[in-house]
């Protein structure tokens, strides 16, 4: 409770802030934003089965509350996506804001308060989707309100799409999206989810916005071979060809390479670092110290390790149905991770390479994530970003990251659209507690929403608001 209290003092120097041009209340605009999003997490949208129109249909009553007109797309009935525009004057090409309404599902029986509850307790919402995505759906819905309401006149079109399917069926959202109602999104600037901000005793230290992510290439190892009894040794057994390969996966060092996020992401985590740290984070690509700082990285920093290569990981082990039986066939799922600019045929190459087995076929799964490369640091949006974070949070590291897991943005920056992930605040303490996005008792603090709200209104305002 300290550390949210400590939070909403925070926010004190910053709200005359957005251009000085607009009389905003933001305790009251907060306490609406967290009624929605209360309402929201209320609408169980568990994917599967999605439901996701429920909640579309909220956010269209929301809107035309305010007079903004939105339409609904769907190719499932069930599974509408929501598109809301406000226009601009045209001189400049249009901003997205991007959150998705559906959510994982639960083991209710897990969490110690109702998983569609919406409770709000000790400064806290508690319910799946608060951190995962209906806080930025939120945030995305308020902005819009707000523009309504206060008249900004707009150098940009503002479009707020709400999307189904993210949690894995993105047929029904972003790529139905994409492929036949592109130029209902179209934007020269996307911000959506994936940024991650972290609360210490002494306030706000980090900024993290996501602007590039890896790209999920999962794959099945199949082993197979002449069943028998298994009291008879047999030379073709596919469990030991099996584990063997697996093994080799699962200890392979793949190679280390830096991108523009991942270089600036050490590079500014260097300048707010225990100088032991600092000179790691500062040496990742020197020859001669490289193999023992990832080394250590594996060891202490999973993350870090991850974010420095294409990362395989063995995590499902199937063969046999009886213990005196040799098995024609056993498979292994492999969670295959590429970094952005990886050569996926090639990588594959090299994986048959490492098994050396003619009997373990490699069989990828269906990709639905396309290769995107990260978005840039060095544009207005970014710069803008910055700015806001910079005014809001005087003493944070402003951090271009990039995700070991998938978001939507993938799909918008193979387009060609700079897109760029934002978060909640989180205390070090709650980052490694179980209640964050898909963990049991998910939940976010209401002062994060505040100002989640506020940063998103604080960027649209300096980079699309007519000057």
């Amino acid at each position: 409770m300290r550390k949210v209290l400590l939070l909403s003092l925070l926010i004190i120097p910053v709200l005359g802030y957005s251009q000085n041009r607009y009389l905003i209340d933001w305790d009251e605009v907060g306490e609406e934003a967290i009624d929605h999003l209360v309402n929201l997490v209320q609408i169980n949208t568990s994917n599967p089965p999605g439901n996701e129109t429920v909640a579309a249909n909220y956010l269209k009553a929301a809107l035309a509350a305010e007079g903004i007109n939105s339409e609904l797309f769907a190719l499932d009935p069930e599974r509408a996506n929501l598109v809301a525009r406000i226009r601009g004057n045209g001189s400049k090409r249009p901003i997205l804001i991007m959150g998705h309404t559906d959510v994982v599902g639960v083991q209710a029986e897990k969490w110690t308060e109702d998983p569609f509850g919406g409770l709000r307790k000790d400064g806290w919402v508690y319910g799946r989707g608060t951190l995962d995505d209906k806080d930025n759906v939120t945030a995305g819905l308020m902005l819009m309100i707000l523009l309504k309401r206060h008249g900004v006149e707009l150098d940009r079109d503002i479009i707020f799409l709400a999307e189904s399917g993210e949690e894995g069926t993105p047929e029904v959202g972003i790529n139905y999206m994409v492929e036949h109602h592109w130029d209902e999104i179209d934007a020269e600037f996307c911000l959506a989810e994936g940024g991650g901000n972290i609360l210490e005793d002494s306030g706000v230290s980090v900024i993290g916005i996501q602007t590039a992510e890896k790209m999920p290439r999962r794959a099945t190892l199949v082993a197979r071979g002449t069943a028998g009894h298994g009291s008879v040794p047999r030379i073709d057994n596919p469990v030991t060809a099996l584990t063997k390969a697996v093994a080799k996966m699962g200890e392979w060092h793949t190679e280390m390479r830096l991108n523009d996020t991942t270089r600036a992401y050490f590079e500014r985590l260097a300048t707010m670092s225990e100088p032991e740290d600092a000179w790691r984070y500062r040496n990742i690509d020197n020859p001669e110290e490289t193999e023992a700082i990832q080394q250590y990285f594996l060891e202490n920093f999973p993350y870090h390790y991850s974010v420095l290569r294409t990362s395989v990981v063995p995590t499902i082990i199937q063969g046999g149905f009886r213990k005196n039986v040799i098995p024609s066939e056993a498979s292994a799922v492999l969670d295959i991770r590429m970094l952005p600019d990886e050569d996926v045929d090639g990588f594959y190459d090299m994986m048959r390479e490492i098994i050396d087995d003619p009997n373990v076929e490699i069989v990828p799964e269906a990709i639905y994530r396309p290769e995107s490369a990260p978005s840039p640091v060095d544009n207005e949006m970014f710069q803008t970003l910055e700015n806001v974070a910079n005014r809001m949070y005087p003493d944070a590291t402003v951090l271009p990251r990039m995700s070991t897991g998938a978001t939507d943005m993938a799909q918008m920056r193979a387009k060609g659209v700079a897109s760029y992930g934002l978060g909640a605040i989180r205390s070090v303490e709650e980052l490694n507690s179980g209640n964050g996005a898909h963990g049991d008792n998910e939940r976010v603090s209401e002062e994060s929403v505040r100002q989640l709200v506020q940063f998103v209104w604080n960027t649209i305002i300096e980079v699309g608001a007519t000057k």
